[in-house]
């Protein structure tokens, strides 16, 4: 909804703003209030600019005035304008806007962990450079062998025997991050043609691999053993991509005993299982990775970017057998080369000296104390959430436009992300996943959380948005 003839004078738009909510569905003061919230997002409404008065806006938009007045009340409410009297209302200047919100957006799609309140990755990264500095440890920092240095894939198996996971040295792979894993894991495996079974909703960085190569997703109603059963005996499967702890977008868990079962069945069929535990680290008790339960089909990947910092690029993967891992390696080398020697030594250091422990509890707490925070605001049973991690599953009623709203949570730096950039299926339901972390300070997501909340929420305290 882009306002027609925008101009603006000294800083105010004045007369000049009009919203186009010709389209718009559901009650037209909303869609006025949404049009300012996209205009602000946009840059085209600025701090300080002066909104149209109400009575002239009703005679352009051919509505109501009381209409206009509900509009701008609501927007009041959310804290986009402020009202002066007989000078009327403008742009309120909490709100980001346009360029000024450029930066701190860079990463609003992304799901980011939290900074911790006393973030000691700085000082980590400083103490291991100087360590690294020195004549012994710059044998590190040169090309490494395709698969990553010995005592570097050592620490993967130590790291991974925290799931569960038995590995030899061999069976392990440094990659450039977790999605450089997936990509080789997929290369060496997947060809055009396969099909691949997932969730409904899908983590869009394996969507765009499964597009590339050409495969198949097959959405299953539940991630089950029934389910790949059915999905099986309907048309043949090579693989299961799973996201098992804290599934994103969804936050869903599979447990234990369904772990087992599924892995079970993958061994018994043949079918393959990718497995992206990018979460499953982050709990302070890992459940057992279902790559320990079918040591011949099970394929497992995790990596620093969620559980410490996407600035370290490391990431492991974890391959049934030896000769399986050398594919890996070879998939991995043909599209990085190898993962960053800096980042790989510091994560080395750090798991050896307790460093990386310490880096993940602090995000871990961080992370309980936002979800906390987003339960307290928000309530019971509005969201789905897990209470270690730092994104949350938003269903949304039909009278709520995503966009909109995505558009309304990024001014306040929080990212939303709607359901269908995640879905595989057509039917599947309305949704966002929003994020707690990134750049966003505790005092910045309080505000964002009370604003999600009022716009949500009838003044009365009933829910008027989510199902």
């Amino acid at each position: 909804m882009r306002a027609k003839n925008m101009k603006r004078t000294n800083g105010v738009a004045g007369d000049a703003w009009l919203p186009d909510i010709a389209n718009a569905a559901g009650p037209k003061y909303k869609a006025v209030t949404a049009a300012i919230s996209a205009a602000v997002a946009r840059g085209e409404l600025r701090h300080g600019d002066r909104l149209p008065p109400q009575r002239d806006l009703a005679v352009k938009l051919g509505i109501d005035l009381t209409t206009v007045t509900k509009a701008y009340d609501l927007a009041r409410q959310r804290g986009l304008i402020v009202a002066r009297g007989r000078a009327g209302s403008f742009i309120s200047e909490d709100v980001r806007t346009g360029e000024v919100a450029t930066a701190a957006q860079s990463d609003i799609a992304m799901n980011s962990p939290p900074i911790p309140i006393e973030s000691r990755l700085t000082d980590a990264m400083a103490s291991a450079l100087g360590t690294l500095g020195r004549a012994d440890g710059l044998a590190r920092l040169h090309y490494q062998r395709p698969g990553g240095a010995a005592a570097d894939r050592e620490s993967g198996a130590e790291l991974l025997a925290r799931t569960g996971l038995s590995s030899s040295v061999e069976q392990i792979i440094v990659t450039a991050g977790g999605q450089n894993g997936l990509h080789a894991i997929a290369s060496a495996i997947l060809k055009r043609g396969d099909r691949v079974a997932c969730g409904r909703f899908v983590y869009p960085g394996f969507a765009a691999i499964a597009r590339r190569i050409g495969v198949t997703l097959v959405p299953l109603a539940a991630m089950t053993a029934e389910a790949l059963e059915a999905a099986h005996a309907a048309a043949p499967l090579r693989a299961l991509y799973i996201v098992p702890t804290n599934d994103n977008p969804t936050t869903a868990t599979i447990e234990i005993g369904e772990r087992r079962a599924i892995a079970a069945w993958a061994e018994e069929t043949g079918v393959q299982i990718i497995e992206d535990d990018a979460y499953g680290l982050l709990p302070d008790a890992p459940i057992p990775a279902i790559a320990s339960f079918a040591p011949r089909v099970g394929w497992y990947v995790t990596s620093m970017a969620k559980i410490v910092s996407p600035a370290l690029r490391v990431g492991f993967v974890r391959a049934p057998g030896v000769a399986e891992a050398m594919q890996i390696a070879a998939c991995q080398h043909e599209s990085a080369v190898m993962a960053p020697p800096l980042n790989v030594a510091m994560v080395s250091l750090w798991l050896a000296d307790g460093t990386l422990d310490a880096l993940i509890d602090a995000v871990r707490k961080e992370a309980s104390w936002r979800q906390r925070l987003a339960h307290s605001v928000l309530g019971d049973g509005r969201h789905a959430a897990h209470p270690q991690g730092y994104h949350f599953w938003l269903p949304l009623a039909v009278d709520i436009q995503p966009d909109t709203l995505a558009a309304a949570l990024a001014l306040d730096g929080l990212s939303a992300v709607q359901s269908d950039r995640f879905a595989v299926a057509a039917d599947t339901p309305r949704a966002m996943r929003i994020s707690l972390g990134g750049t966003i300070d505790r005092r910045g997501l309080s505000r964002a959380l009370h604003r999600l909340a009022a716009q949500l929420w009838t003044p009365g305290g009933a829910a008027s948005h989510i199902v």
